[in-house]
């Protein structure tokens, strides 16, 4: 039976100044590549350097008549590599987060969050439409927090500087290096995201101390513990960002919110962070008006308006 392990502090921390270098070898440039719209074998190009030697390594992954999209795959790799080298030699980045920590429980399909015992959130949860082909249970993010007591982690990480430099490129006429300047910086901030997750499991929440994998392994989500984002299909609900941005007081680390849900900076995420060895990642699906409208309740909002949030999975 898991026995839920108390984080190292309860409540809202902000740091607004995080060291870039440690989180750079987090990068997953696979989905750089995808961003790109460019499909192939991109596993371990982060360790090629821009010699003649690593560029026929890479081209030998292709057939022969897809080596001119993979030269400009190379290209396009390498390009970014320099983009994210200048955005950090002129220091024109800002790492910020938000951490929090409270005790919590599930209640049906919602996870309840207390301060020394009020009530302080609650956030409905949706549920898988479909279980996934290695499980036969629909789940729902609650299913992975003790009814009893447990403690559940909120988040957001948020990686601004990069749109100053990318709106001087577009206004030069340069639109391939505003677009390069974006596409690097929402990559950093997924390595910030995934860097942050692995201290709060070995160190900051500590649940899984003697945690010892390869860079691989962590790419792969081989460890315990899920962060769900809001608006990604686990959580597609963009609306919640508003109750955990009125706890995480995003204010302080620069983060601000449009009236559609949206975090400014671009390159920023927010989520949960969950501790169960059994939690995972699935996809809610398409639900139906009878659950749009139990959901709605479930809410305080009105149909219509949760039928907006929640337009990607109807």
């Amino acid at each position: 039976m898991y026995v839920p392990i108390t984080p190292s502090f309860l409540g809202v921390r902000h740091c607004e100044s995080v060291d870039v270098q440690p989180i750079l070898p987090y990068i997953e440039w696979t989905y750089f590549f995808h961003a790109w719209r460019v499909t192939g074998n991109f596993k371990g190009i982060e360790r090629m350097c821009n010699c003649e030697s690593c560029r026929q390594q890479f081209l030998s992954r292709f057939p022969l008549a897809d080596h001119e999209k993979a030269s400009a795959a190379w290209r396009l790799f390498h390009d970014a590599r320099e983009m994210l080298g200048r955005l950090v030699t002129e220091n024109r980045l800002k790492l910020s987060s938000a951490l929090c920590f409270w005790e919590a429980r599930s209640d049906d399909e919602a996870i309840l969050f207390f301060d020394e015992g009020k009530e302080v959130l609650r956030l409905p949860m949706l549920r898988q439409q479909h279980p996934s082909e290695r499980e036969e249970y629909c789940f729902s993010l609650s299913d992975f927090v003790s009814p009893k007591k447990d403690y559940v982690g909120l988040f957001c990480v948020s990686v601004a500087g990069a749109q100053a430099l990318s709106d001087e490129y577009r206004k030069a006429g340069d639109d391939y290096s505003s677009i390069l300047v974006e596409s690097v910086s929402d990559r950093l901030v997924e390595a910030y995201s995934e860097w942050l997750h692995r201290q709060v499991r070995q160190h900051i929440w500590g649940y899984a101390p003697e945690e010892n994998l390869s860079m691989e392994e962590v790419r792969k989500g081989r460890y315990q513990g899920i962060r769900p984002a809001i608006g990604y299909p686990s959580m597609p609900d963009q609306s919640l960002i508003f109750d955990v941005g009125r706890i995480l007081h995003l204010d302080k680390i620069g983060v601000e919110l449009t009236e559609n849900g949206a975090m400014r900076p671009n390159s920023s995420i927010c989520g949960l962070y969950i501790s169960h060895p059994q939690s995972n990642y699935f996809m809610v699906g398409k639900i139906g008006e009878d659950q749009l409208a139990e959901y709605a309740m479930k809410r305080g909002k009105t149909v219509d308006e949760m039928r907006r949030w929640l337009s990607c999975v109807l």
